[in-house]
């Protein structure tokens, strides 16, 4: 491996740091992107502290963006409290939350509620009129 590729890589490492974008890291340091990507398929090391250097300034992106957000919100932002409230409050998210009790036996239909199904699928042009529902 040549020096230069060694100290592209370095640098390229040091610009993930601070940028957690892909592009413009490259762009910063002067590698094209396809250079970046043979490089990590090449070299695991080299990807490993990629991932360990986006994931490190993705942190602290979040973390600015959070204290950012907070600022808004002591100006007294409407979007901004609207935001928080619908991401860290369940009485104002707008996210359908849906669980199921996946562990209880399967349950057999009876012969009326396979007819039901049967031909409902078949009114609904979901199956043929031969092939009606199987209970299975």
């Amino acid at each position: 491996m040549s020096r230069n590729i060694v100290n592209d890589k370095k640098n390229l490492i040091i610009r993930l740091t601070k940028m957690p974008i892909v592009e413009a890291a490259c762009k910063q340091a002067g590698v094209p992107r396809s250079t970046y990507y043979r490089w990590r398929k090449d070299d695991p090391d080299f990807a490993i502290a990629c991932d360990e250097a986006i994931e490190n300034s993705a942190g602290l992106i979040n973390d600015l963006a959070e204290s950012q957000l907070i600022s808004a919100i002591q100006d007294k932002s409407m979007p901004a409290i609207t935001f928080w409230l619908k991401h860290h409050h369940k009485a104002y998210t707008t996210r359908v939350r849906i669980s199921a009790d996946t562990d209880r036996p399967k349950q057999e239909l009876t012969p009326e509620q396979t007819a039901v199904v049967s031909e409902a699928l078949r009114l609904a042009g979901l199956v043929s009129d031969e092939e009606g529902y199987e209970n299975s």
